[in-house]
């Protein structure tokens, strides 16, 4: 069966419950190749900030023990035995949470949050928390002294942030799934940078607790895998609300892995490349998967219309109003702000100048442009776009510590396209469908509407069936 590591998260799962392989051996092989890898400088793709060997290892023997104190044939998770990781964004009770900052450098929690504790549930084993950079807020994961996050495709280029520790671990081979999260493209980034599978759910679909910690509602968890089935099978074991969550998405009908078995149909599927945001340029390599994609989609026996852009340039504006805000929601003591980024303290200066007021009408306003676009786009089953404006960027390209504004302003050109789906709420996938002639990956993005991620993942498995990519592996694996 070739290495462990070669195998999807659900072949991992079935070997597990079949009793060929225990999940103390998957966690050793992890383990053992996420310290060759991340330990050594000379081959880090900056995926862990923090290994956590014995909890995982106890973790697995745990999960071991009970079951053979339960009925062996009782309904487990397809994921239970996994190995997985966890961002350091989300709480970890006991184990140390940075969000990125030198300011949380020693902070552990008490409480795991609802991503973690579901996780948990479906017996899957985190190995440790996987880097980001400074609350999550730029699209390159560059920790202040640590090293960046990289693409294992070129170790010299980004893997996109903010969940770019997951996705270099992913795409390395250290885990065989991973969670990350998305407020304005942070898991399709890193999966179009690193080659991946990204899928940002629907608002509401997975809880917020116990933080519900974004009034605007643009963030929520997601998955990042190699294949859309494993990625739709951690969906599977994040959904779901809480009593207390402020709004929330239908349930589906079956479950997300069963849609990726489905046939679509016959699809709508709008098409647009040009940026919402203005004066952009565009990398061909980008513009010809788009262009590919349309091929494929249209011999799988869809139709890709051309439409217009269905948000307003107007809506930039709001939207970077709402993210200032929310970075400087971020509690950060007076005699630590020095050390934070210039990033970081730039948004957060911005946020605070922003009224009570402005930042209500901000949100309305954002609201009412996201009403337009679901209108627009109504009609049509799937929603077609780049995912970025070029392919991953060499490390340090976007980062300006000496000019903060210009840096917000280069990740903005690098993601036109990716925040329209935060400001809608809709479901979104990046594919790794494109690549350059030097080998880089590529992604499309395919976005549905709200609450149909069903329809959106048996669209992308059908594409994966027709193009697969699991077996492009990138040097070092």
């Amino acid at each position: 069966m070739g290495e462990l590591h070669d195998l999807s998260a659900l072949e991992q799962g079935v070997l597990v419950r079949g009793g060929e392989v225990s999940p103390r051996e998957l966690v050793t092989h992890y383990l053992e190749r996420a310290h060759r890898v991340d330990d050594d400088p000379g081959t880090t793709v900056g995926a862990f900030v923090t290994l956590t060997d014995e909890l995982a290892l106890g973790r697995a023997a745990a999960l071991e023990e009970s079951a053979r104190a339960v009925d062996p044939d009782a309904p487990r998770s397809p994921l239970w035995g996994v190995p997985t990781a966890i961002k350091d964004l989300n709480l970890t009770a006991g184990v140390r949470t940075t969000f990125g900052s030198p300011v949380y450098a020693d902070f552990v929690p008490e409480v795991s949050d609802g991503v973690v504790l579901a996780l948990e549930a479906a017996g899957m084993v985190s190995l440790g928390k996987t880097a980001t950079p400074e609350f999550g807020s730029p699209c390159y994961t560059e920790p202040e002294g640590r090293p960046a996050a990289v693409t294992p495709w070129d170790r010299s280029r980004m893997a996109g942030g903010s969940s770019g520790g997951a996705a270099a671990a992913v795409a390395a081979g250290l885990v065989p799934v991973a969670q990350g999260s998305d407020g304005g493209g942070s898991i399709r980034i890193p999966a179009s940078c690193c080659g991946l599978f990204g899928l940002k759910p629907t608002r509401g679909r997975i809880s917020g607790f116990p933080m519900y910690g974004d009034p605007v509602g643009l963030a929520t968890a997601g998955s990042l895998a190699r294949t859309v089935r494993d990625a739709a099978a951690m969906l599977d074991e994040l959904a779901g609300r809480r009593a207390g969550d402020p709004f929330w998405a239908p349930p589906p009908v079956g479950t997300f892995l069963a849609a990726c078995d489905r046939d679509p149909g016959h699809l709508r599927v709008a098409r647009f490349v040009e940026p919402v945001i203005a004066d952009v340029a565009v990398d061909e390599a980008c513009l010809a998967a788009v262009v590919e994609t349309s091929r494929l989609l249209e011999d799988l026996g869809h139709e890709v219309v051309d439409v217009e852009v269905p948000l307003p340039r107007e809506a930039v504006a709001e939207f970077e109003t709402c993210w200032s805000v929310l970075t400087a929601l971020s509690p950060v003591e007076p005699e630590q702000e020095h050390l934070l980024r210039p990033l970081t303290r730039w948004l957060s200066e911005r946020g605070r100048r922003v009224s009570g007021p402005e930042f209500g009408a901000a949100i309305g306003a954002v609201r009412r442009f996201a009403a337009e676009a679901l209108t627009a786009l109504a009609p049509y089953d799937a929603v077609l776009t780049p995912t970025l404006a070029a392919p991953p960027l060499a490390v340090g390209a976007i980062r300006d510590d000496d000019d903060p504004q210009g840096d917000f302003e280069a990740q903005k050109r690098f993601t036109p396209w990716t925040s329209a789906w935060n400001v809608t709420g809709m479901p979104a996938a990046s594919l790794p469908l494109g690549w350059t002639s030097a080998g880089l990956p590529v992604g499309v993005m395919l976005a549905a509407r709200p609450a149909e991620e069903e329809l959106l993942l048996s669209l992308c498995a059908q594409l994966e069936a027709a193009r697969p990519w699991r077996e492009r592996t990138p040097p070092g694996w």
